[in-house]
């Protein structure tokens, strides 16, 4: 990037100016991460001052048969495949319950898309979990699985947001995005769910006064013009609705053996490398100068690895996720040694190991505890912290 363009990026910046198409793409092809870290970490400041959230939660996947078979995933099982499985309803109660004593604030529901489960399996399981955790808010669902509970019970996603709404939804989940421009999208998705149904679902959750998150999976086989792409569209649908409250980057896991049967399934591994930390850091602070009219950006760090989740928070992000406990999409394959589960206090030492100061939030962002600044490590540990891959 030459001086001059690089001297009318940073003075749009610190104007508050919204960025283009062209300056996404000026500014991806930027090999000063510094400067982009430091661009990213003003317009992160501005916004969410040194405050650093999370959640205490726990992810739920009630079944991982899917009638898909989407490139990129390693997660989804055929009817009859060993390893298949399929929640009852007292289980997943059973499991969620787990928590109870970690005051969990929240449940996050994803699944495959199941060929034979009746649609009233969804509404009624949601209603068995709100009865036994009244307190914990129900975030359920991709537009993916809405779509497809459109095709399995007959009903329109306004009618099956308002059954779901009935029986304790909260919030939509964000997935199903991965990359929305076509020419890379037909080469890794392999549902009916597109942009066109994916905002269509998103915007009707907003209308009913859901706030939802949204994502993009990076590093696969898109280049960073269709990332671009992808966070204006968002954008623009943001500028309509005002009902994303957080963008997540999600970093395309390559190394998918699958520890149950050995199996790769995993079908574009052979033409895919990883995005690298930098590449990551650049992602996320690209897609917070863009995504300026939403509230917060997250590292999920269950695919990124704790120690580049806490470099993320110098790059634009503010939200670090929650304790999780169990994220079988990607965690049952990789092997990049991330925990499992993060506990409250846990996550209260990455953020302020980090230097920010953590605040607790619920599924819509509302804030349930700040806390102080963080003590002296003198204070905390005898010991330096364990530096995670």
């Amino acid at each position: 990037m030459d001086a001059g363009l690089k001297r009318e990026l940073e003075a749009k910046v610190y104007a508050g100016e919204r960025l283009t198409r062209a300056d996404g793409i000026a500014l991806y092809d930027s090999d000063d991460l510094t400067w982009l870290g430091r661009l990213a970490h003003h317009r992160r400041s501005e916004r969410n001052g040194d405050r650093v959230m999370f959640n205490v939660n726990r992810h739920l996947n009630l079944t991982n048969v899917c009638s898909a078979s989407c490139a990129y995933c390693s997660f989804q099982r055929k009817p009859g495949e060993k390893d298949a499985y399929t929640m009852r309803i007292d289980e997943a109660v059973r499991k969620a319950k787990e928590m109870e004593d970690e005051q969990l604030t929240e449940l996050h529901i994803v699944n495959g898309l199941h060929p034979t489960l009746p649609w009233r399996y969804y509404p009624k399981v949601l209603r068995e979990l709100k009865a036994a955790l009244p307190n914990v808010r129900l975030k359920a669902f991709t537009a993916t699985e809405v779509q497809w509970f459109e095709k399995i019970s007959g009903l329109s996603a306004d009618e099956i947001l308002d059954e779901l709404m009935d029986a304790g939804l909260e919030s939509l989940t964000g997935g199903g995005a991965e990359i929305f421009d076509w020419d890379v999208r037909q080469h890794i998705v392999d549902h009916a769910c597109h942009w066109e149904d994916w905002s269509r679902i998103h915007r009707l959750a907003h209308n009913k006064g859901m706030k939802t998150p949204s994502t993009m999976l990076y590093g696969h086989i898109e280049e960073p013009r269709h990332r671009v792409d992808h966070v204006l569209r968002l954008r623009e649908l943001q500028d309509e609705t005002n009902g994303f409250v957080v963008f997540i980057p999600l970093r395309y896991q390559h190394d998918f053996v699958d520890s149950a049967d050995g199996k790769i399934r995993n079908q574009i591994q052979a033409r895919t490398t990883m995005a690298s930390p930098a590449e990551s850091l650049k992602t996320y602070a690209v897609s917070r100068l863009l995504f300026d009219n939403v509230p917060h950006v997250k590292c999920f760090w269950v695919m990124h690895g704790l120690s580049v989740a806490q470099m993320s928070l110098n790059f634009g992000v503010d939200d670090l996720d929650g304790s999780v406990v169990e994220y079988k999409i990607t965690h049952d394959a990789d092997s990049y040694g991330t925990p499992n589960t993060m506990r409250r206090a846990d996550l209260l030492d990455l953020i302020w190991d980090a230097g920010f100061r953590p605040v607790e939030r619920n599924t819509r962002y509302d804030v349930v505890r700040e806390y102080d600044a963080a003590p002296s490590l003198a204070e905390r540990r005898a010991q330096p912290q364990q530096v995670w891959a």
